[in-house]
């Protein structure tokens, strides 16, 4: 075990057979890196006392120093993490706390091993197959629905945060192995703790906003139930809906929302599905789904009639990552606890929290109309024994593990990504951070 968490003021992000520690927590390597911030896998120290329904394994988003040197990063990076822990739902990561160790600030949430839905969408085309319908129809009804929580969130007054998430991209969509689906980022949501943008600065990504969003008009849910109707529509096809030569083009196409039925791309979408795509991808608002939960429910609907078992999502992924999914195996089962006569790390800074801590299961409350849920809930804490990695059919329920908890950018922006082939950070604030450089 590397004793101090820390070499000329660069964080070591330790190894699975290596841990490294970082307050009440071990690093386990990392995992993201973003213009904002770095994202390891973690799990809390032997000598931390252990929470009922806290996450076995941890995703802990710790704020580059460069930006911490400056208050307003840090204040929208602590803006992130107070709305992340409002949210609350099992289609969204769940947040456990937010605070700082050594100087450093931190949000720690679960720890979700899987993939973004980029890089399902990617995977697909390189092995030349779609996400099966009913798959696809499923996804997007859990998008949805957390969505709708997250729109209709109150405060403890009971006061409506009209949360708009803005960002509801593929990129931003965790596929677990497990089978559960979670949206990972509301860093760029607009709430009443809302903090000023910059002005003229197009937040989010081109090719999945609204229409009303290109033109920079006021906002609310039905911009996320929009940009929903996008991800379900490539789903279905495996093909952007909206492309363009340059920003202005794509950006005009966006405007215009012409949009082609999916079943001339996928003869296996039905005519009730063409439907619902069309209303969530209605150029005018008032055409459109008035809110996230009419999409789910009628996708809810549409998959009764499919006889789909969220256990298929799992088998999905499982397939289509093999060698990842193997590979997550062997990593997340190498915790083995240094022994009891072990040296304590020297150094040893306090965790002092600047932030709430939640404690306890999600108890997320599902959109209505929403049907079957996934199949397993990560982060249950419950001791559960992984199969080998080398198995190629698993007979064992391998432990409750999804994708990244959590994007290492967000924070009023668009997130910033790490491509699982490029390792080169999108979006944003890795623009930003690039700018400010120069």
């Amino acid at each position: 075990m590397t004793e101090r968490p820390s070499t000329d003021g660069k964080l070591l992000g330790g190894a699975p057979n290596d841990p490294v520690p970082f307050g009440k927590y071990f690093l386990l390597g990392l995992i993201a890196r973003g213009g904002m911030a770095e994202v390891y896998r973690a799990r809390l120290r032997d000598d931390q006392p252990k929470v009922v329904g806290h996450p076995r394994l941890l995703a802990i988003k710790v704020m580059r120093p460069q930006l911490a040197r400056e208050a307003r990063f840090v204040d929208m990076f602590h803006r992130e993490g107070q709305l992340a822990l409002l949210l609350r739902n099992r289609c969204i990561v769940e947040t456990v706390e937010i605070g700082k160790i050594e100087g450093r600030h931190y949000i720690a949430m679960e720890y979700i091993g899987g993939r973004d839905l980029t890089q399902v969408l990617r995977r697909c085309q390189e092995s030349n197959q779609r996400i099966p319908v009913p798959h696809a129809v499923y996804i997007a009804a859990r998008i949805a629905e957390g969505l709708h929580f997250a729109h209709n969130l109150v405060d403890g007054d009971g006061r409506v945060l009209n949360i708009v998430n803005r960002d509801v991209s593929p990129s931003n969509v965790r596929m677990s192995y497990d089978g559960d689906v979670k949206l990972l980022d509301f860093g760029i949501a607009q709430a009443l703790m809302k903090f000023t943008s910059e002005i003229g600065v197009l937040k989010g990504k081109f090719s999945y906003m609204s229409p009303e969003q290109i033109r920079g008009m006021p906002l609310d849910a039905r911009t996320d139930v929009f940009s929903t109707g996008i991800i379900l529509h490539e789903m279905l096809t495996t093909e952007k809906l909206f492309r363009g030569d340059t920003e202005f083009a794509l950006m005009e196409k966006v405007r215009k929302a012409e949009v082609p039925p999916p079943s001339n791309f996928n003869r296996r979408v039905t005519p009730e599905l063409d439907t619902i795509v069309y209303k969530a991808l209605a150029r005018d608002v008032a055409d459109r789904y008035q809110n996230a939960a009419a999409v789910a429910a009628d996708l809810d609907a549409l998959i009764a009639g499919y006889r789909f078992d969220p256990k298929e999502l799992r088998q999905f992924m499982r397939q289509l990552f093999r060698k990842e999914y193997a590979k997550e195996l062997e990593d997340t089962s190498v915790q083995v606890p240094p022994p009891s006569d072990a040296p304590r790390p020297r150094h040893e800074t306090p965790t002092e929290v600047t932030g709430q801590t939640r404690q306890g299961p999600n108890t997320g409350n599902p959109a209505k109309g929403s049907a079957t849920g996934p199949a397993s809930v990560p982060g249950s804490g419950r001791p559960t024994t992984p199969e080998p990695a080398r198995a190629k059919k698993p007979t064992t329920q391998p432990p409750p593990v999804a994708a990244v908890g959590g994007s290492p950018s967000s924070t009023n922006g668009a997130q910033a990504t790490v491509d699982d082939d490029s390792g080169k950070s999108k979006g944003f604030w890795g623009s930003l951070f690039k700018r400010k450089q120069k």
